[in-house]
């Protein structure tokens, strides 16, 4: 038996990222064994389970990362989003 509010969630943040397709974003994941990747870069695409973030840092070449829905539910991945001058946690109440 699925837990319905647990998809509810995941289904707000999806739909949260959805809205800020092409937007330029800020990007903290805990990789593991105290490995923490922070980036910038921009939400590329959104799918029904994944989203695509492009992080440009080196002109020759184009690095995709891409992480579930699950990963910013649980906070093993921080997304903030700059839109109108302002930064937006996605998947966080309160901020």
């Amino acid at each position: 038996m699925k837990s319905l509010a647990g998809e509810n969630v995941l289904d707000k943040i999806r739909e949260d990222l959805d809205s800020f397709v092409g937007e330029p974003v800020k990007l903290r994941a805990n990789q593991g064994r105290r490995k923490i990747l922070e980036a910038e870069g921009v939400l590329e695409q959104t799918y029904p389970r994944v989203f695509v973030v492009r992080i440009d840092d080196d002109p020759r070449s184009v690095k995709r990362m891409s992480y579930t829905y699950a990963d910013v539910l649980t906070s093993t991945v921080e997304v903030r989003v700059k839109s109108k001058g302002a930064e937006t946690r996605i998947g966080c109440a309160g901020s």
